[in-house]
């Protein structure tokens, strides 16, 4: 009992805390063209923010939808294998298992692998997934209409608003690790070189061969 109760709790921070971040890509999303009704339904089917921020990123950017898909793609990618970690933890069978497949991202994995026991592993993955799915979504529209209200958002700014809370999700991580810094670096480097060359959308897939040396030792 202690330890789902300490899932849920860790579950609700972090789903509250990380969904209200959907402010920002609402806002993001209007900015880069989309209409309010666009931004919704891509929250609600893509559903890892991530991606969603990658794809509205190139489309603002000025780049192909075939620059920005690919781009939104290779960052969920991350989400299969965390799948196949989860699936002998989590135990979903049947029809059930699309469902808990929608909820699998960083946050509902990482609150998961963080419990105990199993059965609070599975407490604290539902919780988290169906925290964040509900604030995501909501504040996706609040964030969406807001923008959509102020006619020409670019003028305030807004556009930046999108990286800089991605920055600050990642942030914590970055400070606490000398190589992950070097990585981000690296990445950072590649992505600019590449703009001055590459169509948008493609210089962020560019960057993500700075990770190769890591994955390889």
């Amino acid at each position: 009992m202690k330890e789902t109760s300490s899932a849920i709790r860790d579950g609700l921070g972090v789903g509250i805390a990380v969904g209200l971040s959907g402010v920002a890509f609402g806002a993001a999303a209007v900015t880069a063209g989309l209409t309010v009704a666009q931004a919704c339904v891509l929250s609600l089917l893509a559903f890892t923010g991530a991606s969603q921020f990658a794809l509205v990123g190139a489309a603002a950017g000025g780049g192909s939808l075939l620059a920005a898909a690919a781009g939104a793609v290779l960052l969920g990618g991350r989400n299969s294998l965390y799948g196949l970690r989860l699936a002998d933890l989590l135990k979903v069978r049947g029809a059930r298992r699309l469902v808990a497949a929608h909820g699998v991202i960083d946050e509902s994995t990482a609150v998961a692998m963080a419990q105990p026991t199993p059965e609070a592993a599975r407490v604290g993955f539902v919780t988290t997934a169906a925290t964040i799915y509900v604030m995501w979504n909501l504040s996706t529209l609040l964030g969406a209409l807001g923008t959509a209200f102020l006619g020409d958002p670019a003028v305030l700014g807004i556009d930046v608003v999108g990286p800089a809370a991605f920055l600050a999700i990642l942030w914590p991580r970055l400070a606490a690790s000398g190589e992950l810094r070097r990585l981000a670096l690296a990445g950072a480097g590649l992505a600019l070189l590449g703009s001055l060359v590459l169509p948008a959308g493609v210089p962020v897939l560019l960057s993500a061969v700075a990770v190769l040396p890591a994955v390889l030792r």
